[in-house]
């Protein structure tokens, strides 16, 4: 399943963001191209989403409003919240 090689994938994830969206792309199933990802040993860009979290809550403590913190990481007010409630347990 060459559909890309590792260097446009990498590419690509930085450009469309998601499997979901390459997939779309390609006309494949987000599966496949997760596949291709481990296949590569490429990793997911949610690896990077502790340190995005950590300083969600730090402009929040510092005063910045969810909808402002939301627009500066690409995120929906929801998902600003959620990551909020979830790392004050």
């Amino acid at each position: 399943m060459a559909l890309t090689s590792k260097s446009d994938l990498v590419r690509l994830q930085k450009t469309l963001k998601t499997d979901e969206a390459i997939a779309k792309k390609f006309g494949v199933t987000r599966q496949a191209i997760h596949q291709l990802r481990a296949k590569y040993e490429i990793p997911s860009r949610r690896a990077l989403n502790p340190a995005r979290d950590r300083k969600v809550i730090a402009m929040y403590k510092g005063d910045t409003t969810g909808i402002d913190i939301a627009k500066k990481f690409g995120l929906s007010v929801s998902q600003t919240y959620r990551i909020l409630s979830s790392k004050k347990k």
